[in-house]
């Protein structure tokens, strides 16, 4: 025996046409505005461009990181590029290999708090929407680590974590 589809009468008051294109119209829009959503996160990056033994080292760094970083997952940038990686979503931790020398070095912020690990400094700077960023000095080519409020418990754990990887492959 077959059941009979029972339609809500507000749809049901609608023209045929409208009821049977409503759902795929209503499930396009929300796949766009997901994608949408996503390629901007994701493309807010700029990717460095280092050149020569730089952009070795750079090279070397990004083959050699981790796909885990303090428990959160090495994410896929686009357009993709060998000096930048990113490790969860919202709010993610980016590390850029190759950025040029930061210009607040030769101001103000030069005495900024520079933590040594493992005889790698990493030269910070609190970001306006309270975030840190970390490039590292006195090394072959400038790395730069940016972990955005709430990205880490510790903000520096990020920087203090990936200092093996980069000691190990950008010479000082």
């Amino acid at each position: 025996m077959a059941r009979e589809l029972r339609i809500p009468k507000a749809l049901a008051a609608l023209p045929a046409p409208v009821r049977w294109l409503a759902p795929p119209v209503a499930l396009t829009c929300a796949v766009v505005a997901l994608l949408g959503s996503w390629s901007s996160a994701a493309s807010d990056v700029e990717a460095p461009r280092p050149t020569g033994r730089a952009a070795e080292h750079c090279r070397a760094l990004a083959a050699a990181l981790p796909q885990e970083l303090l428990g959160r997952q090495r994410q896929d940038l686009s357009p993709a590029s060998p000096y930048v990686a990113a490790w969860g979503d919202a709010p993610r931790t980016v590390l850029r290999c190759g950025v040029e020398r930061p210009e607040e070095l030769n101001g103000e912020h030069a005495a900024d708090w520079s933590p040594t690990v493992d005889d790698v400094t990493w030269w910070s700077q609190k970001l306006d929407d309270g975030g840190y960023r970390f490039v590292t000095t006195m090394r072959a080519a400038y790395v730069e680590v940016t972990v955005p409020k709430g990205a880490a418990r510790n903000p520096f754990d990020p920087a203090a974590a990936l200092t093996p990887v980069v000691k190990a492959n950008i010479p000082g």
